[in-house]
């Protein structure tokens, strides 16, 4: 069973969010939460408003009562629409700013017990 929760058009380059995504890819959630907290990257706060959502997704339409058993499957970030602005420049020229936006999709799955026979 997957558990999906999306972000989408987070103001932050897609190559910085991958840095703090790539951290707990495959990681049981509650160490995930933990390594966020502590992580010092502009990023780390969204991933793990995200990642508490979808927890509560987990609860509230599959029935998972204790968020432990969770794990992050996969953490994809793509590129979000790119707003662009104009700094001004000599002579009446103008260069031009890339403002890159993410959009970052988690996937939860359940920790199944592997039974040793």
């Amino acid at each position: 069973m997957e558990i999906i929760a999306k972000l989408n058009n987070y103001r932050a380059s897609p190559r910085k969010v991958r840095l703090v995504a790539n951290m707990i890819k495959g990681k049981k959630v509650s160490d995930a939460i933990l390594q966020l907290e502590f992580l010092t990257k502009k990023p780390s706060s969204p991933i793990a408003k995200l990642l508490r959502s979808a927890i509560s997704n987990a609860k509230n339409n599959f029935k998972i009562a204790d968020g432990e058993v969770l794990k992050v499957k996969k953490i994809t970030v793509g590129a979000g629409p790119v707003l662009k602005r104009h700094r001004p420049r000599s002579r009446g020229m103008a260069n031009q700013i890339l403002k890159r936006t993410s959009n970052i999709t988690l996937v939860l799955e359940e920790q199944g017990e592997i039974i040793k026979e």
